[in-house]
Formats: C-alpha cells, structure tokens, sequence
C-alpha cells in the first residue's frame, strides 16, 4: 500500500515538474554543472595522483638513491675557466655505503658518460651509464631482447652493452641486432640486450634510462672512460672529475629506510667538505605525494561543494515560488482531507526528483569530460566507482535538505487562506 502510495506521489511530482519543462530544466542545471564538475576533477585528480604515485613507486620503496650534485661554489670556479671541477660520490663512498650500515641489503652504483655511437650505419649520442648486475633488480626494466649484465660480465670485464627500448629504436636496433658490435666512441661493444624504457619522473629524481642509454659494466666505464669527462662549448673548455654519478641503496625494510637515509648522510657530511651530493628517499616522496593527494581531494571537495551548494539554493527559491503558484492547489488538497505529511512529502518528492535527475544528468557530463581531456590532450584519467556514486548520493542529499523548507512552508499554509488565493 506504501509503496503504491510512493509511486503515485512520484508520478504526481514528475507529471507537476514535466508542466514547467524548461523551468524545471534551468533549475536542474546547477546541479548538472554541479555533479559534472565534481566527477571530472575527481577523475582528473585521481588520474594525475595515480601516475605519480606509479613513477615513485617505480624507483622502489625501499630505495634511497643518492646523486652526486655540482657545489654552488664549483660553479662559480667553472665560469672563470680556470680549474677542473672535482666533486660528487666516491668510490671509497660506495664502499662505505655498500659494507658500513647493516640495514642496507642491495646497492648498485652508477656512472654516466655521454659519448657518440656508431650501430652499423646509425650514429647518435649515446647516455653510457656504467653499472652492475644489482641496477636491474633495484630498477627492475622488462627485457624486451636478450639479456641484462650478468656478474660474468663483471668478472671478465665483458665489453657489453645493454640498451634501452628508445636508444635502440633510435639506432634502429632489435632482436636482429642481439651479438652486433656497437661502437661506443673509439671502442666496440657487443649488444647483449635491449630493456624497455621507462619514462617521466618522480619528484626531482630522474630514472637513468629516460634517455638513450646504454648500460656496460661499471669497471669498463672506468677503464675505457676514466673519471674526468672534457666538455667544450661556446669557446669554453669544462673539465670535471665525477667518479659516481648516482648510488643505489636497497633497504632491508621500509621502517628503515628514512633512518638510514639519515644515517648515510651523516657520514657523507664527514668525508665531504661541501655538499656536493643529494639523498633522495622515494619512500618520502610516496608519503608526501599521498598526503598531496589527500589535500587536492579535499580542495575538489570544498569546490564541489560550493558548486552543488548553489544548484540547492537554485533548487529551494523554485520550489518557493512554486508553492506561492500552487497555495490554492495546497488549499484545495488539504480542505478535502490531506495532512500537512502528505504536503511535505509531495513537495519532497518533487525536489529529489529534479535534484536526482539533475545529478544523473550531471553525471553523464562528468563521465564524458575525461573522456575527452584522456583523447585530446592524453592525460590520465581515472573514474572511480566512489567517485560517481559520492556526487550522485549527494546531489539527492541536496534534494532533501533544500526541498526540506518550501514543504514545509507548503504545509503550513492555511487551508481557508490558500482557497481564497487568486
């Protein structure tokens, strides 16, 4: 009987709304905008907040990477052209980082040289980054042909080199091109495999093979290379001896990560003079970019807010003036027996049902904004489940709590008075 009495009423409040199509039309667009705003920035925010999470979540949670900077007082002696630049990590840093704290399971150094390459008729300047075997377990990369370095490589001092997806596709390497002989400045290596390449970065930390790499051993880097690098420009000749450019750390566990983080610097801070390295915990930058995430959606939220605060505003001043329009109506409804209940719940019902229907509306116009931002611009976008029912269920709240006083003020009018209205 409740539920007969509830379908008639909505059939009543949507038959009285369909009499004012466009007023009730422009009255729903508040909340169209409102709820449609609401999904797309919260598929954008999502979106973007998962992309970066991916890209520290990439560098390992239990990492600590630290880099070798130039001092602001280096760059002062380069500009006058008169001495080499000496800074960064050490090997002796390495060593000290790799057997001095028990915490540490994994550490992997690099050294990066920038040379011009030869593959067969394809030349290029390549990012030569000198390594060890552990660089691929604490950057894990998809081999997409052949193999990584091995400790054989090590061992042997192997001239090898692996290159990136993006460096072979440059040199117009691929699976053909596993065993050919790659010439990196003067000297040959043999390609032994290709790694997908990753791209972007997070935070300040930039991952190696965002540009066209080739891995090789560490001590062939050393060897071939040495540590003192010559850049000539603008007349200007730049010397500088940096024996590692980046270190890797792998912690045994992520509570110890930040305290051993700490622990490195204070001892990098006694065999430094100057600062001349950086220490970057992916760890902290996950938990600064997840509290990040929680403030943006806490912003969304207030604008929302005000955004479907307005639509309900929109919502109460027609149903007022709706209720001046229908007081004989009212009268009529309750001389001939209804309770002011059933006034109030006419009333409501009409308001939800335009809030409601503003709401689904203003959900299709949210789900169809990502949409097009993802094709147009290629940005990621992600709708959320939470995401789509939050802003519908509060749009229908907005139905109740702005309909509550016109239904009320309906039900409070006089019957004798509402008949003799004109």
């Amino acid at each position: 009987m409740r539920q007969t009495r509830l379908i008639r009423n909505i059939a009543l409040g949507v038959e009285n709304l369909l009499l004012h199509k466009l007023r009730s039309f422009l009255t729903m667009l508040g909340i169209v905008f409102g709820v449609g705003s609401v999904v797309a920035m919260l598929s954008v925010g999502e979106g973007a907040s998962k992309e970066a999470l991916e890209q520290i979540r990439k560098l390992g949670s239990n990492n600590i990477i630290i880099s070798s900077v130039k001092a602001v007082e280096d760059e002062s002696i380069t500009n006058t052209r008169v001495f080499m630049s000496v800074y960064g990590l050490t090997y002796e840093d390495y060593g000290r980082i790799s057997e001095g704290f028990k915490n540490v399971q994994k550490t992997a150094p690099v050294k990066i040289i920038r040379r011009e390459s030869r593959l067969g008729e394809r030349s290029l300047e390549l990012r030569v980054v000198g390594t060890t075997p552990a660089w691929f377990e604490l950057v894990p990369r998809d081999i997409i042909a052949g193999r990584v370095l091995t400790e054989i490589d090590i061992e042997k001092q192997a001239p090898v080199a692996v290159l990136t997806e993006y460096g072979a596709r440059r040199l117009l390497a691929a699976e053909h091109t596993i065993g050919q002989t790659l010439r990196i400045g003067g000297d040959a290596f043999q390609v032994i495999g290709i790694v997908k390449s990753e791209s972007g970065q997070a935070g300040n930390i930039q991952i190696p093979d965002q540009e066209v790499d080739a891995y090789i051993p560490i001590e062939v880097a050393r060897r071939y290379f040495g540590d003192i690098q010559t850049r000539v420009s603008a007349g200007t000749r730049e010397r500088e001896k940096v024996e590692l450019h980046q270190v890797i750390v792998q912690i045994d566990s992520t509570e110890h990560v930040e305290p051993t983080a700490a622990a490195i610097e204070q001892m990098l801070k006694r065999f430094h003079k100057k600062k001349d390295y950086t220490i970057s915990v992916p760890l902290a930058l996950l938990k600064q970019a997840e509290a990040t995430k929680r403030r943006f959606n806490i912003v969304l939220g207030s604008i929302a807010g005000i955004s479907l605060l307005v639509g309900g505003i929109g919502i109460m001043n027609i149903m007022l003036a709706s209720v001046t329009e229908r007081t004989r109506e009212i009268g009529i409804r309750r001389a001939i027996g209804a309770k002011r209940r059933q006034i109030i719940v006419q009333f409501l019902i009409e308001t939800v049902v335009l809030s409601t229907t503003g709401g689904i509306i203003g959900l299709g116009v949210g789900i169809f904004i990502p949409f097009v931002i993802t094709k147009v611009s290629g940005m990621a976008t992600v709708l959320t489940m939470w995401g789509i029912l939050l802003p519908l269920l509060i749009s229908m709240l907005i139905g109740i709590l702005f309909g509550l006083y016109p239904a009320i003020h309906a039900a409070q009018v006089d019957p004798i008075v509402a008949l003799r209205h004109e």
